[in-house]
């Protein structure tokens, strides 16, 4: 009896014993599977990408030669103005200090005081972003509208040699529309439809139709670049293997095209989109001055002149984090359209 009682509580014992390593090893399972790995893998870079984003920006501003506080006030205000003002705004704190104050300012959505209106950070940028963020996506929306179906439409037509004049007309016409500057572009499309046929508004946000040429000036390029690659990555799509197979069954020409080698065709082009949405976010900052669009990019331009290095700080860190989260964005894309990469990465 005493044996088996020993036994029993022994096993009962051993059996305590194992269940927290149990869930350690389920756990430590869950991490090595890829789709764990991958999440965490960009979150890290996430974080670390956003570190070096805020100290670059509070570093660029706080090591410019001069005095901001000098430069907002004018050069003929009192040094007692001068000194208060910048006791007020905590400049004469050692800069590791001030550093501090700005991170943890971050959290609490404090981004400092513009030195030219006495506003908060926060406050101008929400009010000057949601116009930029809307300029940025219609031109994103509308270069992926004209890439897609046009890079699917030529690489149809120019699969396996065929159209060779269209597709040198097609290649030649993306290149030069690809490569023209926004700025420029905006100027141009300006000259056009503004000024010589006074069909479209060339200044301002007030109507419908004041988004027609900033859009324009922003979206053609990528649209450009992105139906280039759509149709080079259609052409050697519509060669491959499965897509002979799939005709082979005599599915549909459409089901061939759509389902078969649209899905893989769109992985290289969301990439380069991404990449491009990305630029699109930086392009605003020309082609809202050209169009005197009243958004972030022209409110940066105006700070820099007017030496506000708080909000120029600020608005540089929006920006950044844009580009950050659209490039997180598309490698989830990316991940979910092809797990394969993850799966390869993890």
């Amino acid at each position: 009896m005493t044996v088996g009682t020993r036994s029993v509580g022994g096993a009962a014992g051993s059996g305590g014993a194992h269940r927290p390593a149990g869930r350690f090893a389920s756990l430590a399972g869950g991490l090595e599977h890829p789709w764990v790995r991958f999440a965490l893998r960009r979150s890290g870079r996430l974080l670390v990408s956003l570190w070096v984003l805020v100290t670059a920006s509070f570093l660029m501003i706080h090591l410019i030669p001069g005095d901001p506080v000098r430069s907002a006030l004018g050069p003929t205000a009192p040094a007692e103005l001068v000194a208060a003002r910048r006791a007020q705004l905590g400049l004469d704190d050692p800069l590791f200090a001030q550093y501090l104050r700005f991170f943890k300012g971050l959290f609490t959505g404090d981004l400092g005081v513009s030195l030219t209106s006495s506003l908060p950070v926060t406050d101008v940028v929400a009010q000057r972003l949601p116009p930029t963020l809307v300029l940025a996506v219609l031109a994103f929306g509308v270069a992926l509208l004209l890439s897609v179906p046009i890079g699917l439409l030529m690489g149809i037509l120019t699969r396996g040699g065929r159209a060779r004049r269209a597709e040198l007309g097609f290649s030649g016409t993306s290149v030069v529309l690809g490569s023209i500057p926004e700025f420029l572009l905006g100027v141009g499309l300006v000259w056009i439809f503004g000024v010589s046929l006074g069909l479209l508004p060339v200044a301002g946000r007030s109507t419908p139709a004041s988004y027609v040429l900033p859009v324009l000036s922003l979206s053609i390029g990528p649209a450009a670049a992105l139906a280039r690659i759509m149709r080079v990555d259609m052409v050697a799509i519509l060669q491959a293997d499965y897509i002979r197979t799939a005709r082979a069954k005599r599915l549909p020409a459409s089901r061939v095209y759509l389902r078969h080698a649209l899905p893989n065709a769109l992985t290289a082009t969301i990439t380069l989109g991404g990449l491009l949405l990305s630029s699109l976010v930086a392009g605003t900052v020309l082609v809202e001055n050209v169009f005197a669009w009243p958004g972030l990019g022209s409110t940066i331009v105006s700070s820099i002149l007017q030496k506000d290095y708080p909000l120029v700080q600020g608005i540089v860190l929006v920006y950044g984090v844009g580009v950050l989260v659209v490039n997180t964005a598309v490698d989830v894309a990316l991940a979910l359209l092809d797990p394969r990469s993850a799966i390869r990465e993890g």
